[in-house]
Formats: C-alpha cells, sequence, structure tokens
C-alpha cells in the first residue's frame, strides 16, 4: 500500500518522520508500505483522486473537500492537543504594527491549500478590512502575497526585508514570538495550544511579533480513499488509531526532527466543520485551488 505523505514544512525529511509509524504498521499486519512524498497540499490531493495512494498525510482542508472520493481516517494529535493555531507575525523593525498596515505591501504565506498558511489568514485580513479579493484563487488587490510553506515563509519574513509579515501555523514562529504577547492576544491559545510552553524560546535567534491569532483548528487527518477495498484496509485503520506512543517515536540514536504528533483519534468529516466555515467565508471551491 502507498501512504501519501506532504510536508508542511520544505526541510523537514517527512519520509524518514514517518518510518517509525511505518514500521510498527508493517510488524503488527502484513502489509508493506511505499511512501510518496507529495510536492504540495494540491499534489496529495490529486494523488488520492488519480489512485496513487491508499492514505495520506493531508490539510485539514482536504476533509471537506475530499469528502465525495476521501474519508477521515483519524485526527492527529499533538502533545494531547487536536487542535491548532494559525499566526499572522511580523519583525520588530518592519513599521507594521496593526493588520491593515499590511496594505501595499509584500507578505509572505503557505500553501494555497493550507489552512493555517493561507486560508485561515486570508480571512483574518479580510475581517480586519482588507481587500482579499478571490484570494488565494487570485490576487488580492490590497497587498501582494508569496505562497510556499511555513518554513520558507518564516524565513522570506526574517530574511527578506520587502516581506513585512508572514502567515504560518503556530508551530513554525510561536518560538520567535515573545511569550507575554500570546497572553495578550488569545486566551485560547494560551489554555490549548501545545506550541505556547515553548513560545519566545527561539528569539534570541531571530524575534517576530505578534499581529494576529486564530480561533482554535481542528488539526489535520490522516485520510483514506474511499474506494481503497482491500481486505487489509479495516486493520490498517484499526491499528493506526490503536498505536501506542512509542509507535511514533525514534530511537535514541536517530537525529532527525522528529513527528509532530504522537497520537491518531477517531474523527469525521463533521470534525472539520469549522474548516467549511472558511471556505464559505473565503467563497471558494477545493476544486479552485487544486
Amino acid at each position: 500500500m502507498t501512504f501519501i505523505l506532504n510536508p508542511a514544512e520544505s526541510d523537514v525529511e517527512i519520509t524518514e518522520q514517518y518510518r517509525p509509524i511505518f514500521e510498527y504498521l508493517e510488524s503488527e499486519l502484513p502489509v508493506t508500505i511505499e511512501p510518496l512524498r507529495a510536492s504540495s497540499y494540491a499534489a496529495t490531493f490529486q494523488n488520492l483522486r488519480s489512485g496513487r495512494g491508499e492514505l495520506a498525510d493531508t490539510s485539514p482542508s482536504a476533509a471537506i473537500a475530499g469528502q465525495d472520493i476521501l474519508d477521515v481516517v483519524g485526527i492527529r494529535v499533538a502533545f494531547g492537543s487536536d487542535k491548532y493555531f494559525s499566526l499572522i507575525t511580523t519583525t520588530p523593525d518592519s513599521g507594521v504594527e496593526q493588520l491593515t498596515d499590511i496594505e501595499g505591501e509584500e507578505m509572505a504565506m503557505g500553501s494555497t491549500l493550507s489552512v493555517s498558511g493561507t486560508l485561515a489568514p486570508l480571512t483574518i485580513l479580510k475581517d480586519a478590512g482588507l481587500d482579499i479579493g478571490t484570494a488565494p484563487d487570485g490576487d488580492p488587490p490590497d497587498f501582494t502575497p508569496q505562497y510556499s510553506d511555513h518554513s520558507t515563509a518564516r524565513k522570506q519574513l526574517i530574511n527578506d526585508p520587502s516581506i513585512v509579515a508572514a502567515s504560518t501555523g503556530a508551530f513554525s514562529t510561536a518560538p520567535h514570538v515573545p511569550q507575554e504577547q500570546f497572553d495578550e492576544k488569545s486566551q485560547d491559545f494560551v489554555e490549548i495550544s501545545s506550541e505556547y510552553e515553548g513560545a519566545g524560546s527561539a528569539t534570541d535567534e531571530a524575534r517576530l511579533d505578534l499581529l494576529a491569532v486564530s480561533d482554535p483548528l481542528p488539526r489535520a487527518p490522516i485520510m483514506a480513499r474511499s474506494d481503497w477495498e482491500d481486505p487489509v484496509r479495516s486493520d490498517v485503520e484499526e491499528t493506526l488509531l490503536n498505536a501506542p506512543t512509542e509507535a511514533f517515536q525514534h530511537g535514541d540514536d536517530y537525529e532527525g526532527d522528529e513527528l509532530w504528533f504522537s497520537d491518531v483519534v477517531p474523527g469525521t468529516a463533521e470534525d472539520y466543520e469549522p474548516i467549511q466555515q472558511i471556505l464559505d467565508e473565503l467563497a471558494i471551491e477545493f476544486e479552485d485551488l487544486s
């Protein structure tokens, strides 16, 4: 069986990250897993739609957009939380003090299908009064987006003075934001986010200032092709949902990045209703982006 992987950050070796869970499934079941690294969220969806894989690491938006061809197997959980957040940040010397200051400027964003990197931030910018036009399918009139991924967006903001703000998942930029800024802007983030504890831990490397925090978002799902009819499917899904914490972890000799999640809990498309609300507010269909 093929498991499609979509790296949220370009500098992550996602195949190696997933190796423990692949090895666990192979040890528990008569399956061999072939990982397929996709180039983007859209490519992940297209690979599933064309039958090139059975399971996939997807964006939360795929749980809504793919309901006719995909099933939610489970919701990924990080350090006890099945919710995460999107952040809009800036640099201390950008001259940007509020969201409306982004007007007429360049902004780094995630993939066009990324909920935390692009879609949720667009609703935040729209609610702040910026004209986003038909973005992310079209160009927003009030600012110029540079779409990439979470780590690239963060690096662009830190290193490129022409970029005045960035929208990313909190996992990418929260370490660069002083913790007290979250205390001031979002009690939900303080109480729910697994990134709150590490907020501010990388300000010595590069400090960022917080412009906005999203509402809590359901974490990304693991999804299966609806027409995957192999008898082993139910065993694979059950084994994944019941996997122990150590099945998501490498041994002590591993020097790379660990998986960002430590569990997968049962879920359905209904758990992603907040994503549907975002898509509705942006008046976009998933097909517009894929």
